[in-house]
């Protein structure tokens, strides 16, 4: 009876109640902390530099709705030209011409390695470099390539995955039936493949949205103003970051309908499967 009790006193706990006793000590320690920060912040101050009810509506009616809509231009632009540029450079990744492979590769490479802002910086100074130089339809021819070279090096990944995705069967089903290799490419592989992209293109264009902040190192006039220029140029005249913080709103708005039609993309396409 002694050593029987003593094996029911010892009897480990199961895995699935020590689960609930970490996530109850996380939870509480994520209260105390949400409490704590509540008792620390000094609101009214918070209130005054962040959120100014008057500096919200001055921000809203003068100025916000058209650094919105260049943000969206700029953006639309620059993904065009990425999705172009980038369709091009998977299909010489995937050739089997050696050159195309390798300048494919070192452009790839060396575009996904540099920052965003040394690409934007370098254009900048294009007319300094080549003297005469100029970009149609300024500021937008700039600020179009600059993003269409930044998003092309990330798309050509994600093309060259989904073209790789799509199964050879078709391709040799299409070629059986007389086509060539292009037309292969173009009216089966290339359609297939897109169907499957959308949600990491939908992605990559998340990510050039918030890349078109760094359009301020081409130099805007007012009515060019994306939206972090102009968030930054009304928080400098007024002294306050609530202008700031509304334009970062006006990315939130852009990105959050988009975050959640990838999501519900990408849950349609798993219960395809």
């Amino acid at each position: 009876m002694t050593n029987r009790g003593a094996g029911v006193g010892q009897r480990k706990t199961s895995p699935r109640i020590r689960a609930r006793r970490i996530r109850a000590v996380q939870y509480a320690v994520l209260v105390v902390a949400f409490i704590a920060a509540a008792l620390l912040a000094d609101w009214p101050q918070i209130g005054r530099t962040f959120f100014d009810p008057g500096l919200i509506r001055d921000t809203v009616a003068h100025g916000l709705w058209l650094a919105l809509w260049n943000t969206l231009v700029y953006t639309a632009g620059g993904f065009v030209l990425g999705l172009v540029a980038g369709t091009l450079l998977a299909m010489m990744r995937l050739s089997e011409v050696g050159p195309y492979r390798w300048l494919a590769t070192i452009y790839i490479e060396f575009f996904r390695g540099l920052p965003a802002l040394v690409v934007f910086m370098a254009f900048s100074l294009l007319p300094l470099a080549f003297p005469g130089l100029a970009m149609p339809l300024p500021p937008y021819g700039t600020v179009w390539a600059a993003l269409g070279i930044v998003g092309s090096a990330y798309m050509a990944e994600t093309i060259r995955a989904g073209i790789q995705a799509v199964p050879k069967g078709q391709i040799e089903a299409a070629r059986s039936l007389g086509m060539s290799a292009g037309q292969a490419m173009w009216k089966i592989t290339l359609p297939q493949a897109f169907r499957i992209m959308i949600p990491p293109l939908t992605n990559e264009l998340i990510m050039l949205i918030k890349d078109s902040s760094l359009v301020f190192i081409v130099g805007l006039s007012a009515a060019n103003f994306d939206l972090t220029k102009f968030g930054r140029a009304a928080a400098n005249s007024n002294v306050n970051i609530t202008p700031l913080v509304v334009a970062g709103l006006g990315y939130l708005v852009i990105t959050l309908p988009l975050s959640i039609i990838v999501r519900r993309m990408e849950a349609a396409a798993s219960k395809g499967r």
